[in-house]
């Protein structure tokens, strides 16, 4: 620690920070534009003048760049003397000269940090009164807006989409002050990440698209910390809601995970919680009738008279629910009647997974941990469109060769131009080994393109050449050769190996050979990481929990085990084909589904009762690393309804539970449920304290939902009742709705409903909400793993004797698309504006001039007696014999996964 003194107080620092980052670190307002926590300095704006003193006889002192002032011993600074205050004002009025002033229509208005910055500055008054600069817009997409003539010209946003993501299509152009940031030539921007410009710029330049169809200022908004449903990484979210809708997304930060950033699917994809036709009351049909129910009542009574035996009823859970909710249907059926609702494929994966993360000594990095590796490994998964941030953190850790360049010469970690210039591009290694192309071939080292068996054969060669004790793999081609030693000596010669693989593929022997090449570098010594990758946001937390496939369970329905069947939160039609699934529906008396979108599967129920979804309800999701995280209910539904009949899912299930069995209802908060789960399944006992319960309180008041400058809550209801009722109450967690209740709940909890404190009313103040900027909040990370990590343990080798079995004809393989593989974003009206309009279908070159077939071509197989009709686009990448498909779209299901197809044939159409 460096002793420094600012504003005559005396302060123990990190010199290994700048000035800036330690000023707003200990709490000091120092405006400031082009800085931001994750992009380093660069010293643009000017905007973060304060005064060196010398000594402390010194009266004169010099100005200096705060963001770009290293920390020495006995430094002396003063932030809020006269010279530095109008220094700092006078940059403001310099930046606001070309400013259009348009506040009140501007959508950034009241969470702007341009606002923020000039009321911190005292610039009132407007003296400039000449013709200002002006531009013409760009169409970026349909997420994102732009009005450049707010721009301030802090570069902060293509420092982010180039120099941070690694976008090549957006920039800046001009000259002097004409300088304009956007596309060479409008159009959608094709970065993953392309959101993030909303919250990196500090004025209203970037804007949400979708946001701007039902606009709502920042302080009207309610609010919930949340977490991301659409894949596997659990980003931390904020979910801001009005009039019942979901109106807004924001970056929640989360120092492990996701911190400053989310991808675009995690942003942009949050309209299907607001749809028409989503399920409000429960609904009966049969014999071609269907009838709307009474009540909640009158629906748990037809339901149990329906359901005579529980030993009859066969239970098919989800891992797009909350472990809440699977927990209370396996509590209802029996964990012998209970499925985790995946296919036989991917469970298989989960379960290895599971016991990988518990078993094996091989510790999984965060994704904020997986920055600081020097040689990555990815087998058989396209991680920027699966896990989209663990790809944005594969390319930090990629360029952290050029950190170590830097720190070698004395360069410190925040001076990004220098960083930029003394590394000449110098790279960390990054392999893939995949089926086919991805987004991160750009900054890899070495791309090898293989089907799914011979992705499996090369990674046990791997091991086997950098452990001996493992087996070896014959017959490798000579490219195959060449392959596997580079990847070998780049791992022998790491100090820090990454191995990434998952469940993507459905190969469990991937995933073993995956575990193999991690052991053998394990044993080496060397501090390996392994990041084993699954499909949905609760994989791990549902399998926890066990169960039978989802093959097993239609089979078992198909022999008349079970005369009844109830489906939570899940579409089978997702995963079988239409006559299979029609199969099974004829072999149960009772089809009860229970969702809150109306699914295919909801629309064939006898019974379809309604249900929140993750913005309407609170839970608990785990995420790749166990991490079992709580997301919290953003606004009551029924607030808004007339006698709606949704409930939580947890809260159907128990309460049929307890009228089949005649017992009392035990479980009446989230809180009751919880206790049940760690109490009966030892693989959630630190459920406990991953969150305050609902009886945490601050100075006897539960936390505020809303703003205090939130209005307009006297009419959110007038559509319904002009009278205002009360406000919902609870139950399940610590928030209270509306704004009434503890406004600073950062210093009590990790869980925040909203980042804003008085002065800083845009993103920017997380900055805020930190012990250190850039750092853990102040009540730390939330959430904890439930599978401790313990160095000392082992697992034994995977044998390779399953490699080499290969077939004739076409052998199915998935892939994947950011917008288009997860079912939840699939519903959101603009998400369907902008996805695919047909089934792709993938082939090789060698194949395509076989069936003299082009990219564009339309062909078809079969497969279960159904016809099957795809477009196919051809790649040089892929290895003939594969058909590559996007399964899970367009009535493409996911159980064709590695299936064998035999009658693949051009049609015309």
């Amino acid at each position: 620690m460096t002793i420094i003194f600012i504003n005559n107080k005396k302060y123990d620092v990190n010199e290994s920070d700048n000035l800036l980052h330690i000023c707003l670190s200990l709490g000091f307002d120092i405006p400031y534009f082009c800085w931001h926590p994750a992009l380093g300095s660069v010293g643009a704006c000017r905007q973060c003048i304060v005064k060196q003193y010398h000594s402390f006889e010194d009266k004169i002192g010099r100005l200096v760049v705060s963001c770009m002032t290293s920390i020495v011993e006995g430094l002396i600074i003063s932030t809020d003397d006269h010279e530095s205050k109008d220094f700092r004002k006078s940059v403001t009025e310099l930046l606001m000269t070309n400013h259009p002033h348009d506040c009140p229509v501007c959508e950034e208005g009241g969470s702007c940090h341009l606002q923020d910055m000039t009321v911190m500055n005292k610039h009132y008054i407007r003296r400039y009164r000449f013709k200002k600069r002006t531009h013409n817009n760009q169409y970026l997409g349909s997420f994102i807006g732009h009005e450049m003539n707010r721009c301030i010209s802090c570069y902060r946003c293509v420092r982010y989409y180039k120099d941070y993501s690694d976008g090549i299509d957006f920039g800046v152009y001009g000259i002097s002050n004409n300088v304009y940031f956007g596309r060479l030539e409008e159009g959608p921007l094709d970065s993953e990440f392309s959101g993030n410009l909303i919250d990196v710029c500090p004025t209203g330049v970037f804007t949400d698209k979708i946001q701007s169809e039902k606009y709502t200022r920042k302080w009207d908004l309610q609010y919930a910390p949340s977490i991301c449903q659409h894949c596997c990484i659990g980003c931390n979210i904020t979910a801001g809601e009005k009039y019942g809708e979901i109106c807004k997304i924001e970056n929640r930060y989360h120092g492990s995970i996701n911190r400053y950033f989310l991808c675009d699917l995690g942003r942009f994809s949050y309209s299907y919680s607001n749809l028409q036709d989503r399920p409000r009351y429960s609904v009966v049909r049969f014999k071609n009738e269907e009838k709307v129910l009474e009540s909640v009542d009158s629906s748990i009574e037809l339901i149990t008279k329906r359901l005579v035996s529980v030993s009859k009823v066969l239970g098919i859970g989800s891992s797009r629910a909350s472990l809440e909710s699977n927990y209370a249907l396996q509590n209802l059926v029996g964990i012998e009647h209970f499925s985790v609702g995946m296919l036989q494929n991917e469970w298989d994966c989960v379960i290895l997974i599971i016991k990988i993360l518990k078993n094996s000594g091989i510790y999984t990095p965060t994704l904020r941990e997986i920055e600081e590796y020097d040689t990555i490994l990815i087998l058989g998964e396209d991680i920027t469109q699966t896990s989209p941030m663990i790809a944005l953190s594969v390319r930090q850790a990629v360029k952290g060769k050029s950190r170590s360049i830097a720190l070698s010469k004395n360069i410190p970690k925040w001076h990004t131009l220098a960083i930029k210039n003394v590394s000449q591009k110098i790279r960390n290694k990054l392999f893939i080994i995949n089926t086919h192309s991805t987004k991160l071939d750009d900054i890899s080292e070495a791309s090898y393109f293989c089907s799914i068996n011979n992705q499996v054969k090369l990674s046990f060669e791997i091991a086997h050449k950098i452990d001996r004790n493992f087996s070896n793999v014959s017959n490798l081609s000579e490219n195959e050769i060449i392959i596997v030693e580079k990847i070998v000596y780049a791992l022998l010669s790491s100090k820090n190996p990454l191995i990434i693989s998952g469940s993507h593929s459905n190969s469990i022997e991937l995933i073993q050979a995956a575990h193999n090449i991690a052991k053998a570098l394990k044993n080496i010594k060397k501090r390996v990481g392994l990041v084993l990758l699954t499909s949905a946001s609760n994989s791990l937390g549902v399998g926890l929990l066990e169960g039978i496939s989802l093959e097993r369970a239609m089979n078992s329905i198909l022999e008349k085990k079970y005369d009844s069947l109830i489906i939570l939160e899940n579409d089978l039609y997702r995963y079988f084909p239409k006559s299979k699934v029609k199969q099974v529906f004829n072999n149960v008396k009772n089809i009860l589904v229970i969702d809150h979108i109306n699914t295919n599967t909801m629309k064939k129920a006898h019974i379809a009762l309604p249900v929140t979804n993750s913005f309407e309800s609170s839970g608990t999701v785990v995420n790749y690393e166990s991490r079992a995280q709580r997301f919290f209910q953003v606004y009551d539904p029924n607030f808004y309804g007339n006698n709606w009949h949704i409930l939580d899912s947890w809260m159907w299930l128990h309460r049929i539970d307890c009228t089949l069995r005649k017992k009392h209802q035990m479980w009446y908060r989230l809180d009751d449920v919880v206790h049940s789960i760690f109490s009966d399944n030892l693989n959630f006992k630190q459920l406990r304290i991953i969150a305050p319960d609902s009886s945490f309180k601050v100075f006897g008041q539960k936390l505020a939902r809303s703003p205090h400058r939130c209005s307009g809550r006297t009419s959110v209801r007038s559509n319904i009742d002009v009278h205002e009722i009360s406000q919902p109450e609870d139950k399940n967690s610590m928030f209270s709705f509306s704004m009434e209740g503890c406004q600073q709940s950062y210093k009590h909890s990790s869980y925040i409903p909203f980042a804003w404190v008085p002065g800083w009313n845009s993103i920017q103040a997380w900055n805020k909400f930190q012990k250190n900027i850039n750092g853990e909040l102040y009540c730390g990370d939330s959430g904890k793993r439930l599978c401790l990590y313990d160095s000392n343990k082992s697992m034994p080798w995977f044998d390779n004797t399953l490699v080499g079995i290969f077939h004739k004809n076409y052998s199915i393989f998935p892939y994947y698309l950011l917008f288009g593989s997860e079912q939840l974003s699939q519903l959101s009206p603009v998400i369907k504006r902008n996805t695919l309009k047909d089934a792709i279908g993938m082939i090789s070159k060698q194949d395509a001039d076989c069936l003299s077939v082009q990219s564009g071509s339309t062909m078809e197989f079969s497969y279960f007696d159904t016809k099957f009709v795809i477009k196919v686009k051809v790649s040089s990448e892929i290895e003939s014999g594969q058909l590559g498909l996007l399964l899970g779209y367009l009535d493409i299901p996911l159980f064709l996964s590695r299936r064998m197809v035999v009658n693949l044939r051009k049609i015309t159409v």
